[in-house]
C-alpha cells in the first residue's frame, strides 16, 4: 500500500485504481457546507484540503501519503451540491436541463513529509432538454442521491448529458491525468511511473 484515500466514494475509488495505484480508504468527516460568498474553485479546493489534512492526521505515524477530492456543479455561480431529497434533485435537473454548467473537482495530495500539492479542475458539461417524465423517472431510479448536481454521468445520466468540453473522469470525482501529476509530485508509485 502507497497511499490513503480520504473519500467514501465507490467511483473516486474505482478511478483511482485504473492508476495502478496499491491505497487503503481511510474515512474522514468535515463541515462541507460552504462558506458566506465562497467561490465555487474556493470552496472545492478548501474541502480537498480539509479531507487530505483531517486524513492524514487520522493517519499520522503510518509514514503515507493521502489523497482527497471534492467535487461539485456550478450552475450560473451558484454551488449545487447532493440533493436533500428527491424533490430537491428534480429542482436541480430542471435547472440543469437543456443548459451547461461546470464541474468542479479540487484534488488535493498530502505527502508523506506533510507536503501538500493540491489543483482545481473544471469540465463544461451540456445537458439536452429534459421532459418533466423524464426527470421524475430519472430520480425515481435512485441514481441522484449522493452525487452533485443530481447526476452521475457515468450511469444512466449520462443520457442526460448533450456534451463535454474537457476531462470526463473530472465529471466522475477524479480528474485522472491532474491527479497523476499530483501523485508523481509526491512520490506515489502509479502504472505509468517508470
Amino acid at each position: 500500500m502507497h497511499l490513503l484515500l480520504a473519500s467514501r466514494s465507490p467511483r473516486r475509488a474505482d478511478l483511482l485504481r485504473t492508476l495502478g495505484v496499491a491505497f487503503a480508504v481511510i474515512d474522514v468527516d468535515i463541515d462541507e457546507r460552504p462558506l458566506p460568498d465562497e467561490h465555487p474553485a474556493v470552496y472545492v479546493r478548501r474541502l480537498a484540503r480539509g479531507k487530505a489534512h483531517a486524513g492524514f492526521e487520522a493517519a499520522r505515524g503510518r509514514g503515507l501519503p493521502v489523497l482527497a477530492a471534492d467535487t461539485t456543479v456550478v450552475l450560473d455561480g451558484a454551488i449545487l451540491g447532493k440533493p436533500s431529497d428527491d424533490a430537491h434533485a428534480r429542482d436541480m435537473l430542471a435547472r440543469l436541463a437543456g443548459r451547461a454548467h461546470e464541474v468542479l473537482t479540487g484534488v488535493a495530495v498530502i505527502d508523506a513529509s506533510g507536503d501538500r500539492h493540491d489543483t482545481v479542475v473544471s469540465t463544461k458539461v451540456s445537458f439536452r432538454a429534459l421532459a418533466a417524465h423524464e426527470i421524475a423517472a430519472y430520480v425515481a431510479g435512485g441514481e441522484p442521491a449522493d452525487k452533485a448536481g443530481g447526476y452521475g454521468i457515468q450511469g444512466l445520466g449520462g443520457a442526460l448529458v448533450a456534451g463535454i468540453e474537457g476531462s470526463y473522469s473530472n465529471v466522475v470525482g477524479l480528474p485522472l491525468a491532474e491527479t497523476l501529476a499530483l501523485l508523481t509530485a509526491a512520490g506515489v508509485p502509479h502504472a505509468l511511473r517508470a
